[in-house]
């Protein structure tokens, strides 16, 4: 197999130019060079709009400061709560629930 080294120069018109920029703006995309070679290997470049994402993330964050605000209490006072403990599971439980519907959407994606 030939092996190519080096840079990669592709000529274009004006409109092609801008063509490419407009689908890289629908696809949020803002580096040219990862948008040429995801579409050069792939073929195609995907944007996901996945809103459970964004709600583990916020779960994440705040089971986090929980945990930590748990931690500085524990060390201070050498106890934890049990009711702390708990609202912890309950965090922990909507992640995993949050997660579980995420992996179900990204199943479906063919």
């Amino acid at each position: 197999m030939k092996q190519y080294k080096g840079d990669f120069h592709v000529r274009m018109t004006a409109e092609e130019m801008e063509r490419i920029h407009q689908k890289m703006d629908e696809l949020g995309v803002t580096n040219i060079t990862a948008y040429f070679r995801k579409m050069a290997l792939d073929g195609y470049c995907i944007r996901l709009e996945l809103p459970e994402i964004r709600e583990m993330i916020t779960l994440l964050r705040r089971c986090s400061n929980n945990l930590n605000q748990y931690a500085k209490r524990a060390n201070e006072s050498g106890s934890i709560y049990a009711a702390d403990i708990q609202d912890l599971q309950i965090r922990m439980d909507e992640i995993w629930g949050t997660a579980k519907e995420l992996l179900v959407s990204l199943s479906k994606i063919s």
